[in-house]
């Protein structure tokens, strides 16, 4: 029985191409008890990819978080499988704003210690114990009262692209590192102060609105949804969209727009620009921002040295990878003294 990806990315993006059929880009969670992850997993995976589902799903003794683009055609299947599993009936699906056909490129479904690696001992406190969460009728009511404090809890890579006006944005690499520093730089504030949280699809406020209440903090908001949801609800209800920019997403997308400003620069020559690439060549991929001047110039590179490296034949670029340890870091979290306009 397959149970893992027999295509490669290449393959996979040819067959979308041709096809040309419609596909949904979307994401969902749920905290719950799972007995044996590996058999869910496994379950998840064979059901997946007969219905030709795409994507990155985590799967832990806490539950599951899922990134996937479904074919539109065979929407009603997919959730009509979410249907039948007693925890997932109903649980909401964050829909992209934008759509492309190769956000994902394989179905990868992974058994984790958790479903967001926040570094947290959740036997030390209520996890249940959760924030108040907000619609953004409600978010956008809260940002206007001078005792709302608002804290993105992602990364900088992301909320370097767009945020909320008036956001804490820590200056963090993950999740786990944001948590202490949040709570000290607020320590002063737990109990005068609404403590207003959110994050790409609600999932990392989930957990830290449990864990800032169980450090003491009294008035503990987050925003339902995320950004995903805030931003249907806004276009739906024809509200004010406090969002800044781009919402950066964890997809070959990389961001997906909100709003039309560009609050961010190039990091090799800075002028206005909010576009997340991977360097091409294969042994660094350094996650960092390059408008289309420099990535012509840089042939989509974030140094000489990388551009040198690239320009060689494939086998010389292999050759020099072997036997160098993390050779290949993708996704490196945008931090290069290369980037001479990095913020």
């Amino acid at each position: 029985m397959q149970l893992y990806n027999k295509l490669s990315a290449k393959e996979r993006a040819a067959l979308l191409e041709e096809a040309g059929e419609d596909r949904l880009t979307l994401s969902f969670y749920q905290y719950a008890k799972i007995g044996n992850p590996e058999l869910f997993r496994n379950h998840l995976f064979i059901a997946w990819d007969q219905m030709e589902v795409l994507g990155r799903i985590y799967v832990a003794h806490e539950g599951i978080n899922a990134q996937l683009s479904v074919p539109a055609k065979k929407f009603p299947e997919f959730k009509n499988f979410l249907d039948g599993i007693n925890f997932l009936k109903d649980v909401r699906l964050n829909i992209a704003i934008e759509h492309d056909l190769k956000s994902f490129l394989k179905l990868k479904v992974k058994v984790r210690d958790k479903i967001v690696a926040d570094g947290l001992n959740d036997s030390t406190f209520d996890v249940t114990n959760k924030g108040v969460h907000v619609d953004a009728l409600k978010f956008n009511e809260l940002l206007e009262d001078p005792d709302t404090i608002l804290v993105d809890m992602r990364n900088h890579y992301e909320s370097e692209i767009g945020h909320f006006k008036g956001a804490i944005t820590p200056d963090v690499d993950t999740f786990r590192d944001s948590l202490d520093i949040i709570e000290e730089d607020l320590k002063d504030h737990k109990e005068d102060k609404k403590l207003v949280m959110y994050c790409t699809g609600g999932i990392r406020c989930e957990k830290a609105s449990a864990y800032y209440k169980h450090k003491g903090f009294q008035n503990v908001f987050q925003l339902e949804g995320g950004i995903i949801e805030y931003a249907r609800q806004v276009e739906n209800l024809k509200l004010e969209n406090k969002f800044q920019g781009k919402n950066f997403v964890f997809d070959h997308r990389r961001g997906e727009r909100i709003s039309d400003d560009i609050i961010s620069n190039c990091h090799q020559c800075g002028k206005p620009c909010d576009t997340h690439v991977n360097c091409a060549n294969e042994a660094c991929h350094l996650l960092f921002i390059q408008c289309e001047e420099c990535a012509a110039k840089m042939d989509h590179c974030c140094s000489d040295k990388c551009q040198e490296i690239n320009a060689l034949p494939y086998e010389e670029q292999k050759a020099l990878r072997k036997g160098i340890p993390n050779s290949n870091k993708i996704f490196k979290k945008g931090r290069s003294e290369v980037l001479k306009f990095k913020q």
